[in-house]
C-alpha cells in the first residue's frame, strides 16, 4: 500500500484505508483526495451506473417544485406592459439568441458544481486535515467544515428563491402580452424547460443525496459526472427553446 511519510518526523500513523501519515498531513489529504475520486468512479462502473437514477429522479423533483414556484409567483406579480421579446416568436430565433441562454445557464450550472466542490471539500478533506492540528486550530477546522457546508446551503437556497422570482416575474409578463394564462405558457414551454431545469440541478441532486448517506468523498467525482451529463443536456434545451418551442406557442395562440 502506498504511503505519504516523512522519515526525519516522528512515526507515522495510519487512518482511514490504511495508508501511512507523517507530519504533511496536507499532501496525504490530497493524494486521498484522488484516491477516493478514482475509487468512486470505479465503483459506479461496477455497479453500472446506477447511481444516476436518483440523481435524475432528485434533479426532476428540484426541477418541478421550481416551476410550481414559478407559477406561484407568476400569479401575484403584477405583469409588466412594456414590450417584450421571445426568440422565434416576436423575432426570428439566430444562433445569436443562445449565447444569453447560455451564458445564464453556465453561471448557475457552475454554482451548483462548486457546491459540489465545497461539499467534498468541506465533509471529506477538512475532517482528514483537522486530525493533524490542535488546540485552536484544531477547533477552527473542526468548524470550519460544517460552516462552509451550512454556508452552500443557504447559498444555494437563496439562489433558487432568486431564480423562482426572477423565472416567475418573466412567465407573468410573457403571459400578458401573448394572451395565456401563466400555467398554459409554463406548459408549453416544458419541452425545454424540463430538461434545461433537470441538467442544472444534477449537481444538486448529487449533493443532497451525498450529504443524506455521509458520502462527501463521492462529491468531487460527482462534479466531474453531472458536468459532463449537464453541457449537451443543456446545449440540446438551448436548441429546442430557440426553435421547437416558439412554434409551440404560435400554434396555440
Amino acid at each position: 500500500m502506498s504511503s505519504v511519510s516523512d522519515p526525519s518526523q516522528p512515526p507515522a500513523r495510519t487512518v482511514g484505508t490504511g495508508a501511512v501519515i507523517g507530519s504533511a498531513r496536507e499532501d496525504f489529504v490530497v493524494v486521498q483526495g484522488l484516491r477516493d475520486t478514482r475509487a468512486t468512479f470505479a465503483m459506479w462502473h461496477r455497479d453500472r451506473w446506477r447511481v444516476l437514477v436518483p440523481w435524475f429522479a432528485g434533479a426532476l423533483a428540484i426541477a418541478v417544485l421550481l416551476l410550481v414556484a414559478v407559477w406561484l409567483v407568476a400569479r401575484v406579480v403584477t405583469p409588466d406592459p412594456s414590450p417584450v421579446g421571445l426568440a422565434g416568436v416576436t423575432h426570428d430565433a439566430t444562433f445569436q439568441d443562445a449565447w444569453p441562454i447560455l451564458y445564464r445557464n453556465s453561471l448557475v450550472l457552475a454554482l451548483h458544481a462548486m457546491a459540489c466542490v465545497a461539499g467534498f471539500i468541506a465533509g471529506s478533506s477538512m475532517p482528514m486535515a483537522a486530525e493533524s492540528k490542535t488546540g485552536v486550530w484544531r477547533k477552527v477546522h473542526d468548524t470550519a467544515g460544517p460552516a462552509a457546508i451550512a454556508f452552500v446551503a443557504a447559498a444555494t437556497t437563496f439562489s433558487l428563491s432568486t431564480q423562482a422570482y426572477a423565472l416567475g416575474a418573466r412567465t407573468s409578463d410573457l403571459a400578458y402580452h401573448l394572451g395565456l394564462t401563466p400555467l398554459q405558457l409554463l406548459l408549453t414551454l416544458t419541452p425545454h424547460a424540463i430538461p434545461e431545469l433537470v441538467a442544472l440541478f444534477l449537481p444538486l441532486a448529487a449533493w443532497l443525496i451525498a450529504s443524506r448517506r455521509d458520502n462527501w468523498h463521492h462529491l468531487m467525482a460527482a462534479t466531474f459526472v453531472t458536468v459532463a451529463i449537464a453541457v449537451p443536456m443543456l446545449l440540446a434545451a438551448c436548441a429546442i427553446e430557440l426553435w421547437v418551442s416558439p412554434k409551440l406557442l404560435l400554434a396555440i395562440l
